[in-house]
């Protein structure tokens, strides 16, 4: 734990879980789109549901889609912003069984015809875990430069993606596979110590097997 557990992000308020760690949920989310998201539906879970509008939660979830960090004094004036950008949104109610009670459910559409859904929750202090992509369970709080590749279960992909990586001398910090079945549709979650380079994700995408990558960055 740093200081920065202790005291909290630096962020515009008022609160560290509803307000910081829904924009970087929106944020994340956004991110993992990899695209223009045109339209959202956001849908709300527990605490976030019942109490997240007095906490500016909606507008935060909304900015971090729009790609505001945690600090942007932009953060109030979101829905504004987004009506500026074509961002068309709605909330709701997700309906979802033993979910931490700062949870929400994105279900997003980009400019290219992608859908995505991405759950995930703040967990306090501003920090969040993701906690499924398109149904998928995964587990990753977005502290470190991600990749998030999305493949089919096959033999060979995991030693690719690595040895690709060491040739770049990218360090992993964590690794972490899961897949729906054997044989299905697996997502790798590759937290890195360094930042991947772009010629690295574009090679990723023509793996074949690869279904789609994305990528969170810190910079």
């Amino acid at each position: 734990m740093s200081i920065f557990d202790i005291m909290g992000p630096v962020m515009v308020g008022p609160s560290s879980s509803h307000t910081a760690g829904a924009c970087r949920l929106g944020l994340v989310a956004g991110n993992l789109m990899g695209e223009k998201i045109v339209a959202a539906n956001i849908n709300l879970f527990g605490s976030f549901l019942l109490t997240g509008r007095g906490h500016g939660t909606d507008k935060a979830l909304v900015a971090g889609l729009l790609g505001f960090k945690t600090d942007d004094l932009r953060i109030p004036d979101s829905f504004k912003y987004a009506k500026e950008e074509g961002l068309a949104f709605e909330f709701g109610e997700a309906r979802l069984k033993e979910a931490n009670p700062n949870t929400v459910e994105f279900i997003l559409a980009g400019e290219s015809g992608r859908v995505l859904e991405v759950v995930g929750s703040s967990i306090g202090g501003g920090r969040i875990n993701i906690e499924k992509i398109d149904g998928i369970i995964t587990n990753f709080s977005g502290d470190y430069p991600t990749l998030i590749i999305r493949i089919f279960d096959q033999p060979g992909h995991v030693a690719e993606v690595t040895s690709m990586l060491a040739s770049k001398e990218i360090n992993i910090a964590n690794m972490q596979m899961y897949r729906n079945m054997r044989g299905g549709e697996a997502v790798m979650v590759i937290e890195c110590d360094q930042e991947v380079p772009d010629e690295c994700i574009t090679w990723l995408k023509k793996v074949d097997g690869v279904k789609d990558a994305a990528y969170l960055s810190l910079s």
